[in-house]
């Protein structure tokens, strides 16, 4: 055996879970895989020559990460440890995840990064290594409000552009915090990422059904995250895309000519008629699954089977990988 490839459950080691210390860690029933492994790996007659490990930033942070470092140590392996989004490939699309690659009785890795999580390639430009643990953090990072708290400020434009000063963490647009409009701007001004528009389907009568209904856009507006096709930016989608709408990925904004000021400044005063025939003319849609698989570099021959429903595909897409990462961590790691 020369290669082990893992990951496991997740969902006590999010950032949420932290927060709030309901994470089990290795108290955790469904760490008891992930421990399984550990114990036997110093015990294996012939050891894997090659490990790659990927879970949800907040690990770093577990004791499961210290008895694995520890396991690894012991063993002999040489490792690097990571915490990537494809958006240091170029891809519009944040998913901070934590990987770590390890390679046996070598020679270290080429880089020397001694006790360092890296927030990039060893080959990618170190100027780059700031900004992107920035806004992917705070990408990940999705405010939860509730209805006392969107109050629309008529000073503040919902371009995003400010008429006033207003005291740090005050809430503007859509619910958008200073902090989170700057971080938009920034990354849809960077050129070094590819716009949405090159990862969409052509809009035909079957994107119907991906448009939001009513209801979502009465309840959600003001929490969604919208993007347009010139965007370069979405938010990590989860498993829970399509069913639920709040913090589990972008919703794309298709009648592009229409700006968002003139749909939402005085919204919130309208009867709810009138406010569903404004939010409507922005013809918000999910993303289709075919285009999160782009976003996750699937290859176009990659396909779900017929009777696979649009619920099922969005739950195994959001509990997938990006393939371009792993592409490149594995390069790393056999380079």
């Amino acid at each position: 055996m020369k290669f082990i490839s893992t990951t496991f459950p997740a969902h006590h080691y999010g950032q949420r879970q932290l927060r709030i210390g309901l994470q089990g860690d290795v108290s955790d029933p469904r760490t008891k895989s992930f421990l399984y492994i550990l114990d036997i790996l110093p015990r294996l007659q012939k050891l894997p020559k090659y490990l790659l490990l990927e879970n949800v930033k907040g690990f770093e942070s577990s004791s499961a990460r210290n008895e694995l470092l520890r396991t690894l140590e012991t063993c002999g392996f040489k490792y690097q440890e990571f915490l990537l989004s494809p958006t240091c490939l170029g891809i519009p699309n944040s998913r901070l995840r934590y990987f770590l690659i390890a390679k046996l009785h070598q020679e270290p890795f080429s880089f020397q990064t001694p006790g360092q999580i890296l927030t990039r390639f060893p080959d990618q430009d170190p100027e780059d290594l700031f900004k992107d643990k920035v806004d992917d953090k705070l990408g990940e990072a999705i405010s939860f409000s509730s209805s006392e708290e969107k109050n629309l400020d008529p000073n503040i434009g919902p371009d995003c552009s400010s008429k006033k000063s207003l005291p740090k963490g005050s809430f503007l647009f859509k619910l958008e915090t200073v902090e989170e409009i700057e971080r938009k701007h920034r990354q849809d001004n960077d050129s070094s990422i590819q716009m949405l528009k090159d990862f969409l389907e052509e809009e035909n009568e079957e994107m119907s059904q991906y448009f939001l209904p009513p209801k979502s856009l009465l309840r959600y507006a003001f929490l969604l995250d919208i993007v347009k096709p010139t965007c370069r930016r979405s938010t990590c989608f989860t498993k829970g895309y399509g069913h639920y709408v709040e913090g589990t990925g972008s919703v794309l904004q298709t009648a592009v000519d229409v700006q968002l000021e003139s749909v939402f400044k005085h919204i919130e005063e309208l009867p709810e008629e009138e406010k569903l025939m404004k939010l409507s003319t922005l013809k918000l849609r999910y993303f289709t699954p075919r285009e999160i698989a782009n976003l996750h570099g699937f290859p176009l021959e990659f396909g779900f089977p017929d009777k696979v429903t649009i619920k099922q595909c969005y739950r195994l897409l959001g509990n997938s990988l990006n393939v371009h990462v792993v592409a490149k961590l594995i390069s790393v790691l056999l380079g």
